[in-house]
């Protein structure tokens, strides 16, 4: 073991450090959600879920969002401690406010489809890296995801590929075909993004 990886190991991340992590993870990600939202593309996991809500029946994202993220801490507490699920909490309601609060402050006049959903899954799936490796999710899907990795082993980005496709493929009844090949896409960039970086062993403290 490198001596990098033994400091990582014996130095776990500060209070101030956790909570600087859950504001810029979470800004991220929310932004990245904003730009799907404006773009009338979709994602996978419980966003993409609170997304087809979204525009299934106009409630805002934000709402659904949380509130599908609900039955899902009784897991994360029971397998994955207090302290997970407290930061889980935090960052679900952090990503359901900012996502809001993002479309107060912009609004793109033209936002091609298919840049939008790249751009946005790639920042979403450097903010879900920020949150991870503090020990922190975004409720749903990754709680599932990262409780299979933990567990078994199975890598939490191709749980989170599986269930993603199978979520943007259940959007075709919503949005037109361009807009679901560029969600598709999306999801695959974002997984592969969580699949290379986050694996059992590597950087978490």
């Amino acid at each position: 073991m490198s001596t990098t990886a033994s400091i990582s190991e014996r130095i776990p991340h500060s209070l101030v450090e956790d909570v600087l992590a859950l504001i810029l993870g979470t800004l991220v990600v929310s932004f990245g959600a904003n730009l799907l939202k404006q773009a009338g593309a979709v994602t996978g996991g419980t966003a993409g879920m609170a997304f087809l809500i979204h525009y299934a029946t106009g409630i805002k994202f934000g709402v659904a969002f949380f509130v599908l993220n609900l039955p899902f801490y009784w897991l994360a507490f029971r397998r994955m401690g207090k302290g997970f699920v407290v930061k889980t909490f935090c960052a679900v309601a952090l990503v359901s406010v900012f996502t809001e609060l993002h479309g107060q402050f912009m609004d793109f006049s033209h936002l091609d489809p298919l840049y939008a959903t790249v751009l946005a899954s790639v920042v979403m799936g450097l903010g879900f890296l920020v949150l991870f490796r503090h020990k922190a999710s975004l409720g749903g899907v990754n709680i599932l995801a990262l409780y299979l990795q933990d567990r078994y082993g199975v890598r939490a980005g191709k749980v989170m590929m599986g269930v993603d496709v199978c979520v943007v493929l259940t959007s075709l009844f919503l949005v037109d075909l361009r807009l679901l090949l560029a969600s598709i896409c999306g999801a695959v960039i974002l997984n592969l993004i969580i699949a290379m970086n986050h694996r059992p062993g590597r950087y978490q403290a």
